[in-house]
């Protein structure tokens, strides 16, 4: 596997935030085939940084409903997979640089 197609993009909510600042470990969401080492690779290679750890979890999918004027509509919301990653001490990623 290629390391452009590893990473899909940053995730950025309020335990993210509050780990990055506090323990210094990023989220990002992953191809589901991607292992930690490719991971590893990817984040070091693209951000420049040292990364220590690389937890993985993959989250399940959900059911969604909503009720519109045709009905209740049905679907699922698709499966991925998370890693987080620690970095070394003195070190941080800047993921707000593109906006």
């Amino acid at each position: 596997m290629k390391l452009t197609e590893v990473l899909i993009k940053p995730i950025l909510t309020e335990k993210a935030n509050s780990q990055q600042e506090s323990l210094r470990r990023y989220a990002f969401k992953v191809d589901r085939r991607a292992n930690k080492l490719e991971i590893k690779k990817a984040i070091e290679q693209f951000y420049g940084v040292n990364v220590v750890d690389v937890n993985t979890a993959v989250v399940p999918g959900k059911n969604k409903t909503r009720y519109t004027k045709a009905g209740f509509i049905q679907g699922m919301k698709g499966a991925y997979k998370k890693a987080l990653v620690t970095v070394a001490v003195g070190e941080s990623i800047d993921l707000y640089a593109n906006i």
